[in-house]
């Protein structure tokens, strides 16, 4: 079988902001010709409307737990995933063809085990990991962002906010994050769906590592089913 190397971002996409403000982005298609101009909004202001936006935040940091169900096509195949998080704890599971690949972060460490082979998790994302929370729209910090202008793509106007990480574009008309851009990789929120009031990304199309996945979820329980435990 054809060895199947799942992309780091597609497990951190659901467990830490950190990561997911590092490895989020552009569509796979050549990207479309915008006009940045400055925003009249601070970074702040976005980040609060994005948070508004999914929910609140009271309800967003009330969120100890999550377990997120998805179905990741990938190389022709498609890949089941179970991701647990609590704090900036994960563990994700991905099964394809009988085959079981765990990518797993304690709070200190962790480590990819993908077919039988077992590497740790380089000591330059460590870090990052270790401020993730169990919601990554709360660890946006308004602070890392070097500037907010406004773009337009397809007719659409979206108040983008800059760092040397790259890019992050939310939607004008919803708060809503649409897509994120750096060197690492690339996802664009294509939908959302609501669980007990808070919205989650239901369909991601990502790319990085030479590899293009689309990420489905099927399911997302809160506040149940994650223990210390999962991740030992």
């Amino acid at each position: 079988m054809k060895k199947i190397i799942i992309p780091f971002f597609c497990a951190v996409l659901f467990s830490t902001s950190v990561a997911a403000q590092k490895t989020a982005a552009t569509a796979a298609s050549a990207p479309a010709k915008t006009e940045a101009v400055q925003s009249k909004l601070t970074s702040k202001e976005v980040i609060d409307n994005y948070l508004k936006a999914l929910g609140g935040k009271d309800k967003l940091e009330a969120i100890k737990t999550t377990v997120v169900d998805n179905t990741l096509t990938v190389q022709g195949m498609e890949v089941t995933m179970t991701t647990k998080k609590m704090g900036n704890k994960f563990r994700s599971e991905q099964s394809v063809m009988g085959q079981k690949m765990v990518q797993l972060f304690d709070g200190e460490k962790g480590y990819f085990d993908q077919m039988g082979t077992k590497n740790p998790i380089p000591a330059d994302k460590v870090a990052d990991l270790k401020k993730s929370r169990t919601i990554d729209a709360l660890g946006f910090d308004p602070a890392s962002f070097t500037s907010v202008t406004v773009e337009k793509i397809e007719g659409k106007e979206y108040n983008v906010l800059n760092s040397d990480k790259g890019k992050h574009y939310f939607d004008a008309s919803t708060g809503l994050l649409y897509k994120s851009t750096s060197a690492e990789g690339s996802a664009v929120m294509k939908g959302y769906m609501t669980v007990d009031g808070v919205k989650f990304p239901s369909e991601i199309q990502a790319e990085g590592n030479g590899q293009k996945v689309e990420i489905k979820t099927t399911k997302v329980t809160i506040n149940s089913g994650v223990t210390d435990a999962d991740f030992k």
